[in-house]
Order: C-alpha cells, then structure tokens, then sequence
C-alpha cells in the first residue's frame, strides 16, 4: 500500500523513475583519420605560400646580382597569379578526370620543378619561365586541396579541416620570411638561390605521403565507386550513422544530377543556371575577390618596402619585422581554425572585414605622418601586425571554406576553380600594380584604397552569406534558393 503511493505521488509531480540506471551519453570522438588526410592535403599549399612571398626578401638581393628593374620585380612577384590562371580553371576537370589525389600530386611534381628552375635561372626570362611553371603546380594545389578537405571532412570539423589550407599557405610564407632572414648573410649571388632551392624536396615528400590517403569518397561515387566510397566515409566520419548519412547525401545529390559531364556542369555555371546557383556563383566570385582586394599581398610581398617607407634602413631589421609579421599571421589563423565550427563563420568574416579596413586605415596615417622616428617605425609595424592578425581571422581561411560549402557538388569543383580564378587575378592586379600606384597616388593612398574595399566586404557579407556552420553540405543550397 505504501509503495502504491509513493508511485502516484511520483506520476503527479511529473517525476519518471527508470526502470535501470541509464549510461551517461557522451559526444562521439572527432575523427583523427579525417584531421590526417585534410591535412596532408592542405600541406601541398606550404610551396604556394612560399614560393610567392619568398620574393618578398629575395628581391633585394636579385635587384643587385640581375639588375632587374623596380618593373620587373613587380612582374616577378605577381605574374604567377596570372599564369596560375590556366591550371586554375583546368583543376575542375582534372579533378574530376584524375581524382582529388592525383591532382595533388601532379601539383607537387610542377611545384619541385619549378622551385628548381628557380634556383638555377640567370636571366630575367628564364626567371619568369621558371614562375610559370611554378605557377602551374600551384593553380592546381589551391583549388584542389580545399574541394579535398571538405569533401573527406564531417560535418563536425569541417570548418576546421577547410582551413587547415590558409593555414598551411601562411606557414609557407613564414618559412619564406624566415629564409629571407637567415640566408641575408650569403654571398649576394647565392643566398637567394638557396633561398628557392630549399623548395624542392618539400613536394617529392609530400607527393609520396599523398598516396598513403583514400581519394575522396565523393569522387569514387561520381565514378560508380561506392562500395569503395563507403569505405572512407566509414573511416571518416565520426560515427557510422554519419557515414551512412553522408553516404546517402552523396547518392542523392548525383541521382539529381541529370548532365554530370564538364560542359554539362560549365552550362548550368553560365549558360543556364537556376537562380539559386546564380546567387551560390555571385557570392563565391566577390567573397574571393574581396580577400584579395583588402591589400594581403601588397604586405605578404612588399613589407620590406613598407617598412623601410617608414624609416627602417638596415636589411636586417627589415627582414626581421617581416619574420615577426608572419609569426603572427601564422598564429592568427588558429582563431579562424578553432572557431569556425564553435562561432560560425559569419561572425568571424564580419570581424575580420572591421579588423581590416581600420588596420589599413591606421597605416595609411602612420604612412602618412612619419618622420623615421623609432616611434614612427613601431606605428607602421604595429598596423601591419594588426593588419595580417585581421584578415587570418577570418576573411583569409574562411573565403575557400564557405566556397567548398555553398557550391552543389556537381558544380564544386569547377566552381571552386572560377572562385579561385577571380580570387588570383585580383591578387595578380593588385601585386603588380603596387610600386607603380604606390609611385603615384603615394604609399599611405594605396592603403586607404585597399581599407576601402575592406568597408564594402564588410557591408557584403551582412546583406548576402548566411550562416553554413554546422549544415549537411547538401543541405546549404537551400539557403540560396529563396
């Protein structure tokens, strides 16, 4: 009789008493295979940022053993964004044609090639054909890496994974500041030979760890693969539940995809697209533009000029800010890498655009008003640094990682490679066009030129992305189709 009670004095104050002690739930563990193999991937992009800043410092040493013109240093440092143009736009299709894979390691073979051209080159012209080539393996690693990471990564740390490409960018022109520095000391008609030599073993290395990774589980469904694609996704997901999920959201996404060849997939880009994927492709093409319109490479290759505009003479110390600049730049992009998948990314896009335009703003200022006093020189570092933490943030890794995301998978690749294409040209533009404009509208205008565009990212990202954390990549195209 009392037990009877004690039960219904239970039930009425809502009170459930289980039968058996429950186990307490704990979250699944986030998969390290997945980390690896984004990561091996995303390694390939070190050689990119490398080989481009590595002009940064090697130039004042090649201006005086080539005697090569303020022009051609600008020509040398930009025109790999332009010649990359062509295996930028062709690595959709090779990476449909080859496999993610593939593609990678073809990138570090050009990449090896070219970073010993360079080393060797006696000549203007053959210095340019050496960039080219160069350009090449690295028009390739950039489109092909992120597709990668996002395609093998789960949901739950795919914005992390689809960073770890920006941040491996940044260690590569830190390695190339860091070599600028600590090669200065060599005879003058071989430090910067050294300097490009040191980029060749890197690729076979990384060409040969490539083949330890599975192809992308998406690429082996688009080819009929799927017991195969299964298998990775069971190896890459953080549990076999989402394995089974994703799996699914692949099948779909290729059963709706009636025209899976390439002109099929460059038809609906531009010939026919649906309004969503007008909107998808508007927003990749300005997102990537903007990145590059903020100014980045303008201090990632001509810092040391910047500095010594604010009175900083000795080559040394030169070079020693710039070291400091990128250990900074490369600790920045943690933020982005830990907190993309916590605070979103449009959050961190949003701070990141402020960041920049009032950074440049304060450097065109100091530019401006300096008068080569230690103090000047400390104001002028101290905006760069404030300028490069900025942009690491948020518009630097996360451009390619909301791209991946909001593109359909029939049109990733090739999209990717449009983005990325809008993405160099601008840089090209910009990278050799500044000691030119510099010349004529002066430094500090250039800064406030590159500040502004900053304001108008900022403005663009409020009105047109939405939030994509933590959404089924299938899923996102819904967001753009109202």
């Amino acid at each position: 009789m009392g037990t009877t009670e004690q039960h219904h004095g239970a039930a009425d104050v809502g009170i459930a008493v289980p039968l058996l002690p429950s186990a307490p739930v704990e979250p699944p563990r986030r998969n390290v295979f997945a980390f690896v193999c984004a990561t091996l991937a995303s390694m390939t992009t070190i050689l990119m940022g490398y080989n481009l800043a590595l002009m940064s410092g090697a130039e004042l040493f090649m201006r005086e053993d080539l005697g090569l013109t303020d022009e051609q240093v600008e020509v040398l440092s930009g025109s790999m964004n332009l010649f990359m143009l062509g295996s930028i736009l062709a690595a959709g299709w090779a990476a449909d044609a080859m496999g993610r894979r593939g593609t990678i390691v073809l990138a570090n073979a050009f990449l090896m090639a070219g970073a010993l051209a360079m080393s060797l080159g006696g000549s203007y012209a053959s210095l340019l054909a050496a960039r080219f080539v160069t350009s090449v393996g690295v028009g390739f690693a950039v489109v092909v890496a992120p597709v990668y990471a996002a395609e093998i990564a789960p949901a739950s740390s795919r914005g992390l994974l689809s960073s770890l490409v920006d941040f491996f960018i940044t260690a590569g022109i830190l390695l190339s500041y860091v070599s600028n520095y600590a090669l200065a000391g060599l005879p003058l008609g071989l430090g910067w030979r050294v300097m490009f030599a040191l980029g060749v073993p890197p690729p076979l290395l990384l060409a040969v760890s490539v083949f330890a990774m599975p192809e992308s589980p998406r690429w082996l469904a688009m080819r009929g693969r799927d017991a195969e694609a299964c298998a990775v996704l069971e190896r890459t997901s953080d549990t076999p539940a989402e394995a089974h999920h994703r799996l699914n959201e692949i099948r779909r996404a290729l059963a709706a995809d009636v025209d899976g060849d390439a002109a099929g997939v460059w038809r609906e880009l531009f010939l026919s697209p649906s309004p969503a994927v007008r909107r998808i492709v508007t927003n990749v093409l300005v997102l990537y533009s903007f990145q590059q319109a903020s100014g980045i490479d303008a201090i990632v290759l001509y810092s040391p000029l910047v500095f010594k505009k604010a009175g900083i003479s000795s080559n040394t110390t030169v070079l020693g800010a710039t070291v400091a600049v990128g250990v900074v730049k490369t600790l920045s992009i943690f933020v982005a890498t830990f907190l993309s998948d916590r605070l979103g990314r449009r959050p961190l896009l949003l701070a990141s655009a402020a960041g920049i335009a009032a950074s440049l703003a304060a450097l065109g200022v100091t530019l401006l008003a300096s008068e080569g006093t230690v103090a000047a020189e400390a104001a002028c570092i101290a905006s760069v640094v404030a300028f490069v933490t900025a942009f690491s943030i948020g518009l630097g890794p996360l451009a390619p990682t909301y791209a991946a995301e909001i593109l359909p998978l029939r049109l990733r690749a090739q999209g990717m490679s449009l983005g990325i294409a809008a993405n160099r040209l601008t840089c090209g533009v910009l990278s050799m066009t500044f000691i030119s404009l510099a010349n004529s509208i002066t430094m500090a205008g250039c800064f406030f030129l590159y500040g502004s565009t900053a304001v108008a990212a900022w403005a663009f990202v409020y009105v047109r992305l939405p939030e994509t954390k933590g959404r089924n990549l299938e899923d996102i195209g819904v967001l753009f189709s109202k």
